[in-house]
């Protein structure tokens, strides 16, 4: 992916964009942009602005919690460069 395109923000781009680059053993993805209306980030849609992601990858054995959410939110860049406000991490 690029930056220059326009993406979607969506719970399944997400999920098929950290399959890819995490190779998870389990990952959950959830857009709860609904609960967060009304709060700095909402776009008045209640889509596209603030995820939960749970995920566990191979690539996070013998690293710190800190270093897995890196990893995370490093393969979730493009998105949070286009809009997408917050993203809880649940590393597993």
């Amino acid at each position: 992916m690029t930056t220059d395109a326009p993406i979607a923000i969506t719970a399944e781009a997400m999920q098929a964009h950290l399959q890819e680059r995490l190779q998870p053993t389990f990952l959950e993805v959830l857009d709860e942009s609904w609960q967060h209306e009304g709060h700095a980030g909402a776009n008045g849609t209640g889509f596209g602005t603030h995820f939960r992601v749970r995920v566990a990858s191979p690539l996070f054995a013998g690293k710190r919690r800190v270093a897995q959410h890196r990893l995370v939110y490093d393969a979730l860049r493009i998105f949070i460069d286009h809009g997408a406000h917050a993203i809880a991490i649940e590393t597993l």
